[in-house]
């Protein structure tokens, strides 16, 4: 199995979907999909990006790389939604989001 295969199979088992539910989703057939997990397909630019909408993630996360890689697909809309606000809406979100990062950090530090 290749990366992206790896990938994108560990994906969908993380969804908890089988091979059919995929191509329900992608609208690629189940027997490509299989075939492409088993490593007997190769993959097409189109046939990667169905994948990643059908999964959710972004183009580069289901290929491993790029700086988003590690992002959804509706974490990297909210980053870039971010980077367009002014300055001081953004200092205004980060203090917010800090403060909650840091509560959520001692909570976990002080759980049993």
């Amino acid at each position: 199995m290749n990366k992206i295969a790896k990938i994108v199979s560990d994906l969908r088992k993380e969804k908890g979907w089988s091979q059919t539910d995929l191509a329900n989703e992608s609208g690629i057939s189940r027997e490509i999909i299989g075939k492409y997990e088993r490593g007997k397909a190769t993959s097409s630019i189109d046939f990667v990006n169905r994948m990643a909408d059908a999964l959710g993630v972004s183009l580069d996360f289901s290929v491993g790389v790029g700086t988003t890689a590690k992002f959804d697909k509706k974490t990297l809309k909210r980053i870039q939604d971010i980077e367009q606000l002014k300055e001081d809406n953004k200092t205004h979100l980060y203090s917010v989001l800090d403060a909650f990062l840091r509560d959520a950090t001692t909570r976990k530090a002080y759980a049993i």
